[in-house]
């Protein structure tokens, strides 16, 4: 998911912030717990300046996050890659433990929108026929062939 633009020229923290979607306050975050692979280079004046391999990190580390990656595996995941070579395995372990839960959530989900859309076509039916009857209603109890 790299970026296309090879700009070489070193980034704002705004410019970073428009482009991965990022808060200025959440890049900052993310620098102060040790997500960013490299050091955050810095101007004369101490203003942050970050490159395009930065982005590109910071693109995955978002979609790691929006895909429910705990803190902490996101954290020993960018560690690992800061130290380089030699650890793919413990990163590999990481990366497909995170693929297992988005898995699983997604068939959660799948089942949740399999309820939905039955409940969906129930309404839908009910109400082309001009009737509710049928449909749960909470003031009465224990009626046979009561639909929800």
């Amino acid at each position: 998911m790299p970026t296309v633009e090879t700009r070489a020229e070193p980034l704002s923290i705004g410019e970073v912030a428009e482009r991965t979607g990022l808060s200025v306050h959440a890049l900052r975050f993310y620098e102060r717990e040790g997500l960013l692979v490299g050091l955050v280079q810095r101007t004369a004046g101490g203003r942050r300046r970050y490159t395009t391999a930065d982005v590109d990190w910071l693109l995955i580390c978002v979609k790691l996050r929006e895909s429910g990656m705990p803190l902490a595996d996101l954290k020993r995941f960018a560690e690992l890659v800061r130290h380089g070579p030699g650890n793919e395995a413990e990163r590999l372990q990481l990366l497909d433990a995170h693929q297992q839960r988005v898995e699983a959530q997604i068939q959660a989900l799948e089942e949740c929108r399999s309820v939905i859309a039955w409940k969906v076509g129930v309404y839908a039916e009910h109400l082309a026929r001009g009737e509710a009857g049928g449909l749960w209603d909470p003031t009465v109890t224990n009626v046979p062939g009561q639909h929800t």
